[in-house]
């Protein structure tokens, strides 16, 4: 496992997200870390979903989506706006 070394200055969203416990964690660490870290992020974040859907069932399934499509609003107007 290799060191990484932040930037100097950094963008106020990344001071922002970098002090958030658990996700500024793994945002450093797939921003400025190894590059094979965004598929352990990846199948964390499968992972979590996983045991949501046998913790509690559909709702577990539902949710999580559902939550997200207020996000994928957001990447199509950015998409459409180019």
């Amino acid at each position: 496992m290799a060191a990484y070394t932040l930037p100097p200055t950094l963008t106020p969203f990344e001071r922002v997200m970098f002090r958030v416990p658990l996700l500024g964690r793994i945002w450093k660490e797939v921003s400025y870390g190894d590059e094979g870290n965004i598929y352990y992020a990846i199948g964390a974040f499968l992972s979590l979903w996983g045991c949501l859907i046998m913790l509690f069932g559909l709702p577990g399934l539902y949710l999580p989506a559902l939550a997200m499509v207020p996000v994928m609003w957001v990447i199509l107007i950015l998409i459409s706006r180019g």
